[in-house]
């Protein structure tokens, strides 16, 4: 966590770590979506119904009617990437920063190295 704070400000680490919980709940969505229905009863499926239908219904005017029910979580947590991956560093000065630079995954993956060992 020492790393990440010295690379970036903390209202970045802030909205990163905003950003990429709301793109892996969509995406979560999107994978319960695979084995249950959405009108679900089990709690973990209500749970990523209730917190994504907002979004789904902000992003609705520019989602493509084409797209089958299934895949419109994982269109809209793309934006959430591509805020994540390409405006947040233009908008910083920073130039792309590449595989494993997000704050959040940075701090996953570093429990599970530290967990796992190498």
């Amino acid at each position: 966590m020492q790393q990440t704070l010295a690379a970036f400000p903390i209202w970045v680490i802030v909205i990163d770590y905003v950003l990429g919980v709301v793109m892996w709940t969509l995406i979560g969505r999107a994978a319960m979506n695979i084995f249950l229905p959405e009108d679900s009863s089990f709690f973990f499926m209500r749970f990523f119904v209730r917190a994504t239908n907002p979004l789904l219904r902000l992003f609705a005017p520019i989602t493509p009617g084409f797209l089958i029910d299934f895949l419109v979580p994982v269109y809209v947590a793309w934006f959430f990437f591509m805020i994540r991956f390409y405006l947040m560093p233009w908008l910083l000065g920073y130039s792309v920063m590449g595989m494993l630079s997000f704050p959040l995954e940075s701090e996953i993956a570093a429990m599970l190295y530290q967990a796992f060992g190498r």
